[in-house]
């Protein structure tokens, strides 16, 4: 499980024309489900959020995580986090879960970051197209990947 994770001073997501979420300053987060993910990936990856301190603080080091700001966060499904372009200039999404098993994943992350931030996350609609805007404040962009980096980090 991959997220694009952008700190941002607002964003929002439009699907035909009508805007359905949006956020002022918080985290902006693109989530790609991989085949063979799993419910470990996805508390490991959520609590990874969830705490990750990219804010900063009062000597302006990234020191508080979103808890700290009382930021939101808007999460947007993106399969395309798995696009695999080894072989030729077209992306393969081979890697990407297929959509009953993404859409499950997708939604028990959702909820576990609810849980963790006690309260609801906006979000896109998944599979949707979707138009997504955003001022990225910093600009601060990490990209976390739940198999390459669990390995190496304590749960």
């Amino acid at each position: 499980m991959r997220a694009f994770i952008q700190r941002v001073s607002q964003a929002s997501v439009t699907i035909a024309h009508k805007e359905t979420a949006s956020i002022g300053r918080g985290l902006l987060i693109f989530l790609g489900v991989e085949t063979g993910d799993t419910s470990t990936d996805i508390k490991w990856l959520a609590g990874k959020v969830a705490h990750l301190r990219v804010f900063t603080d009062e000597q302006d080091r990234m020191n508080k995580d979103i808890a700290a700001i009382q930021g939101d966060v808007l999460i947007v499904s993106q399969f395309t986090l798995f696009g695999d372009v080894q072989k030729g200039n077209r992306p393969s999404f081979f890697k990407a879960a297929k959509h009953e098993e993404a859409l499950l994943l997708y939604k028990e992350f959702l909820q576990v970051i609810e849980t963790l931030m006690r309260r609801v996350p906006a979000h896109g609609t998944f599979a949707a197209d979707m138009q997504v805007s955003l001022i990225n404040d910093g600009p601060v962009t990490i990209l976390i990947d739940s198999r390459a980096d669990m390995s190496t980090t304590s749960l």
